[in-house]
């Protein structure tokens, strides 16, 4: 899958299987592949798609695959990424992944599994005794079908041991970004990051909604456009007369519509939306508080420093620091 004449040294099998769920596959695909592309001088990834049989696999949504490789006569891999997909929690294919996979166990240096490729993972016992999450969704049966693993709801995604787990379908993107950060360092995460356009580097101990999810869930019609724009151009100016041009009515009757459908005013959404993506930024490892306030959309880091004392009590060094041991005391 990389382009050739590309530095790569790191080896990651991606299993595919019928009814697998695309995203699942293709958003950790895309994580490594860019990691490889944008700076050729650095170590990279070697992306093979493998599975069972030689035959084009068609996904959840109808898209055919073709794999690379065969479970059969597969290399060693650095890293294996399990998806998920109805088939492998309630269908047939299961027994090859797993019998596969348990073959790995022990000379694969990290496993991971994004959504429900959890119940893959688990079977071959690989979780037992570990943390590890999946989809929202299917926490409760999961627990029930295998109690040796400490399931955690509300994460995006944890690692224990040599063990990748992460939630549901787009997590696996940010759980992609954090194996890359490992090997390569956050300000390669973060520069992968925004080739992709993804929003912000999400910590793996914080909830599977973020707080910019639930404001577009309840924002009301006549503002859902201009939330979703102001969510995904935080670094913007998300002033008070730009946002009213942007819906094309007055500033006094924007602020009430606010006030009306989200209890509170543009510039306060803003102001928290902002925290909360620092936030998430601060999470992804030692990343400059600089660089943070430039990401988050403020004009210094002075700034963004007495805004975030403000919000959460503390420094935002701290906070970078802090959860830094906590995402070392997980993995531990």
């Amino acid at each position: 899958m990389s382009a050739p004449g590309l530095l790569a040294t790191r080896r990651v099998g991606l299993i595919a299987f019928e009814g697998v769920n695309g995203i699942d596959l293709a958003g950790p695909l895309e994580v490594f592949a860019t990691a490889t592309a944008l700076d050729p001088t650095r170590p990279g990834y070697t992306v093979e798609v493998v599975a069972a049989a030689p035959d084009p696999i068609r996904t959840e949504a109808g898209l055919l695959i073709l794999p690379d490789r065969l479970f059969a006569d597969a290399p060693d891999y650095d890293t294996i990424v399990v998806p998920g997909g109805a088939t492998l929690r309630e269908g047939d294919v299961a027994p090859a992944v797993v019998d596969w996979l348990t073959t790995r166990l022990g000379r694969t240096r990290r496993l991971a599994s994004v959504c429900t490729g959890f119940y893959g993972l688990a079977a071959t016992g690989a979780l037992d005794g570990r943390s590890a999450t999946t989809h929202w969704r299917f926490v409760s049966d999961a627990q029930r079908r295998f109690p040796a693993v400490r399931l955690q709801a509300d994460c995006i995604y944890i690692e224990d041991g040599p063990c990748f787990t992460s939630g549901g379908v787009c997590a696996g993107i940010d759980l992609a970004l954090a194996l890359v950060r490992d090997d390569l360092g956050p300000s390669a995460a973060l520069e992968i990051g925004r080739e992709m356009v993804v929003h912000s580097m999400r910590a793996g101990p914080q909830p599977q909604f973020s707080e910019a999810s639930r404001v577009q869930a309840r924002a009301p019609r006549r503002l859902a456009d201009l939330v979703a724009w102001i969510v995904a151009n935080l670094g913007a100016d998300l002033s008070l007369p730009v946002l009213a041009a942007r819906a094309a009515i007055g500033e006094r009757q924007l602020s009430r519509m606010f006030r009306d459908g989200l209890g509170e005013t543009p510039g306060a959404l803003v102001a928290r939306l902002r925290l909360e993506a620092a936030r998430d930024l601060l999470s992804a490892g030692r990343v400059p508080v600089s660089e943070v306030a430039r990401l988050a959309g403020y004009r210094s880091a002075d700034a963004f420093g007495r805004a975030y004392v403000r919000a959460h009590g503390e420094p935002p060094g701290v906070t970078r620091d802090r959860l830094s041991r906590t995402m070392s005391e997980t993995a531990g």
